[in-house]
């Protein structure tokens, strides 16, 4: 494996930081690139999670029905002093 002089400057740093060695802060920032990677694939396109909104978010006719019920309670309840 070869690494220009800016890469070795930054292995050494966070190896000092980290009080690991060179190796270990190989192998987190690989560990975590590759979980990033794999969050980023799994994630929905912009338009799939759109399509998944309008189509109601995974939630139910009946419980869109109790949640907006709840909402319009809850806004009702908060009176501000000149209101009261």
């Amino acid at each position: 494996m070869s690494l220009d002089g800016w890469t070795i400057k930054y292995l050494d740093d966070l190896s000092e930081k980290w009080s690991v060695s060179k190796a270990e802060v190989i192998r987190r920032s690989v560990r975590q690139l590759k979980e990033q990677v794999e969050r980023e694939e799994m994630a929905p396109t912009p338009l799939a999670a759109l399509d998944w909104l309008q189509q109601g978010g995974g939630m139910v006719a009946e419980e869109a029905a109790v949640y907006r019920s709840d909402m319009k309670a809850e806004r009702e309840a908060r009176k501000y002093w000149w209101e009261a």
